[in-house]
């Protein structure tokens, strides 16, 4: 289920110098933050709270999620270079479950990582922040990266679509509508950083169980329907 050659083509594909330059400044910006932080202010869990779940989980990783999870996929279609991979004799599924791997692992690398680092400047890990909020992140990369990596299967303009829901509905209305915030991924991750956290250090508005549960099944939901229309898009291009 996994192929290296459409692996090779995709990782090409999103570290080219544009994207590279765009994956990089986020994760930077991040880190000279949290640097700046601990050098005026000391360290504190409140803060190093405040800055890694308002911008590294809310902000930064749906972002990236964006570029890697539309990136993996959505320029092939929109250049009709997808048409010479699905001439060759590989699996729909094989094609998608790659590109999902290829962007979550991009994801991950681009903001998990950072998300941790960027904690222990600000605090050391206390309490366990640090690590709570990097594998929030890295479990969130999955659910986007499979989230975007369908947008960029239904809609050329999968871009402005995915940066519409990063900053209007997970930025924004997650932040401040309660009910949003229950349908949020950044909600869904944050039940497993409340876990992994100190009692008290996080909360999230929904339980661990719901969390996992809804990550899996929006991940699941969307591979499946972007491997669908590959497929629809195979058949149109037979006829």
């Amino acid at each position: 289920m996994y192929h290296p050659t459409v692996a090779r083509l995709t990782y090409r594909g999103l570290l080219g110098r544009r994207r590279a330059a765009v994956l990089f400044t986020l994760p930077a910006l991040l880190l000279i933050i949290a640097a700046a932080i601990r050098l005026l202010t000391g360290p504190d869990d409140e803060t190093a709270t405040k800055v890694l779940g308002g911008f590294a989980l809310a902000t930064m990783v749906p972002l990236i999620g964006v570029i890697a999870g539309t990136g993996a996929i959505g320029p092939e279609i929109d250049d009709g270079s997808v048409v010479y991979l699905l001439a060759k004799p590989v699996k729909r599924p094989t094609i998608v479950l790659t590109k999902l791997i290829v962007a979550t692992g991009v994801t991950v690398v681009f903001s998990a990582v950072p998300t941790l680092l960027a904690g222990l400047l600000l605090n050391g890990n206390s309490q366990q922040i640090a690590m709570a909020y990097a594998v929030a992140a890295a479990a969130a990369s999955v659910a986007y990266s499979a989230v975007f990596l369908l947008l960029g299967t239904v809609t050329r303009h999968a871009v402005v679509a995915g940066l519409v829901y990063a900053l209007v509905w997970e930025s924004l209305f997650g932040s401040l509508i309660p009910g949003a915030r229950t349908l949020s991924v950044q909600q869904w991750a944050l039940s497993i950083a409340e876990r992994i956290g100190a009692p008290g250090a996080i909360t999230s508005d929904v339980g661990l169980p719901v969390g996992l549960g809804l990550l899996a099944a929006v991940t699941v939901a969307a591979a499946w329907y972007a491997g669908e229309r590959l497929r629809r898009l195979t058949l149109a291009g037979e006829e």
